[in-house]
């Protein structure tokens, strides 16, 4: 038995560093979600476990003594009814996953020692037209503070604490971040007005100590018979493009483009038939429109662009009111 588990605790060595002696595995959990911290496959009769967040205790197993022990009220009481220890393998899991749950967790046992990096994403909405806050989940900028934020690829804001500099970069991806960017000088948190299509995608916090991510989507609202056309944020379509349109929960594939070959296909016979001759696509941008919507198109559309970024639009559709009989 002992010889099995060995092998396959080596195999987790291998899996996640390929080589022995201290490694680390990156994780990225959801907002609200759960996730498990792993890599032993059965506890021999010895171990004593200790798990740590930063340098910070939260959990302990004694196997000899068969004790397994949370210390979940620590730091503020973060972890509070959050820790599940798995008595078979010392795996542990945190629930309910936040913004200050992300970052160091470390593992040591008898003989190894293993490092998870977790960072926090995040789903938000934001109306057409209205404002977001991105929040750093900082209280203060600290003095050796270097805070970047990103869309996409491309840097929008920066600070650097230390030479008191803020920063933000509104002229970049032909100005559609232009007069909207605002960052809070005491946290470093980024607002966004005036929101369009245009900005909903991929944004990326990075800081000395962690990295988040959030995913914007965009909420449109048409009224029923109307047109609305889902724009996707290009001026002009590159040579190598290669991009796809889904449509609700079941990402179903609506339309595709792939610029090398000069396809630009709409399957609007999908989904009982509910876009049939309503999509159209700009062959210059990618953009789709679709026309004369009803209730059965609302939802939430996904643009998939392998090259760049993912956009995500929610279509809201509204009732038109009939004129009141005088």
């Amino acid at each position: 038995m002992k010889k099995m588990f060995l092998r396959l605790v080596l195999l987790c060595l291998w899996r996640l560093a390929g080589v022995f002696g201290d490694y680390t595995e990156l994780k990225s959990v959801f907002e609200g979600d759960s996730v498990t911290l792993d890599c032993l496959t059965e506890l021999n009769d010895d171990d004593e476990i200790h798990w740590r967040f930063k340098n910070t205790l939260i959990a302990v197993i004694n196997k000899p003594a068969d004790s397994f022990t949370l210390y979940d009220d620590v730091l503020d009481g973060r972890f509070r009814d959050r820790l599940k220890l798995d008595k078979q393998t010392g795996s542990l899991t945190i629930t309910n996953f936040t913004m200050k749950h992300a970052g160091d967790y470390r593992l040591q046992t008898n003989s190894l020692k293993v490092e998870f990096i977790l960072n926090v994403n995040f789903k938000i909405s934001a109306n057409e037209g209205d404002s977001f806050t991105l929040d750093s989940g900082l209280t203060e900028v600290k003095d050796d503070d270097e805070i970047r934020w990103w869309f996409g690829y491309t840097l929008i804001a920066e600070i650097n604490k230390q030479a008191d500099s803020f920063t933000v970069y509104d002229d970049v991806l032909d100005g559609r971040f232009r007069d909207r960017l605002k960052l809070d000088n005491q946290t470093g948190s980024l607002t966004i007005t005036n929101t369009t299509t245009e900005h909903d995608g991929e944004y990326k916090l990075k800081t000395n100590s962690m990295s988040v991510h959030f995913y914007l989507t965009v909420i449109v609202s048409v009224f029923e018979g109307d047109s609305v056309n889902l724009d996707s944020g290009l001026t002009e379509l590159k040579d190598d493009d290669v991009m796809v349109w889904r449509f609700g929960n079941e990402s179903t594939l609506i339309a595709a483009i792939n610029k090398r070959a000069d396809r630009f296909s709409v399957y609007d016979d999908v989904l009982d038939g509910r876009f049939r001759d309503r999509l159209k696509l700009d062959k210059q941008t990618g953009s789709l429109t679709i026309t004369n919507i009803r209730m059965k198109h609302a939802g939430d559309y996904r643009l998939e662009n392998f090259i760049r970024r993912l956009y995500y639009i929610r279509l809201s559709v509204y009732a038109r009111r009939l004129p009141v009989q005088q």
